[in-house]
Formats: C-alpha cells, structure tokens, sequence
C-alpha cells in the first residue's frame, strides 16, 4: 500500500484499509490490541512507532519485514 499522506490522527482508517483487526494489526508494529486501541482513541503515538507506520503505510516496509523485526529482537532479548 502506498500512502504518502497517513493520517496518525485517524490510524484507525489506515488500519482499516489494511483488512487487518486491531490485534493482528498493532502486533505487527510490537503492540497489544489494547494499546492499539488507545491510540486508535487519540493517545499520542511514539514518535518510533510513527515512523514504522509511516514507512509501512509507503510500502518501505511489509508486513513480513515488521514479523521479521520482532522475531529478531525477541531472539536478541532471549540471550
């Protein structure tokens, strides 16, 4: 998907337009759907967090390579 004008203030549309639910969704960028869902209600996103969904929402990154991202930090936190 390439959107060049992501709205974070209406994440919930561009979440929606990726057939995706909130769970399935925020896991993809390292959060529960109830963290998701505070940020769908207005709470602030990190500015780290941005950046990932700004790049995702321009197709930089896939979803595959946020997969890839977590399984690799979760590995680095395991040793």
């Amino acid at each position: 998907m390439n959107n060049n004008n992501l709205d974070l203030q209406n994440i919930a549309d561009y979440r929606r337009t990726t057939g995706l639910n909130q769970s399935k969704f925020w896991q993809l960028f390292g959060y529960t759907q109830s963290g998701g869902s505070r940020f769908e209600a207005g709470r602030e996103i990190p500015d780290s967090v941005s950046l990932l969904l700004i790049f995702h929402s321009q197709g930089i990154l896939t979803d595959e390579d946020l997969k890839q991202a977590a399984s690799d930090l979760a590995s680095h936190r395991a040793q």
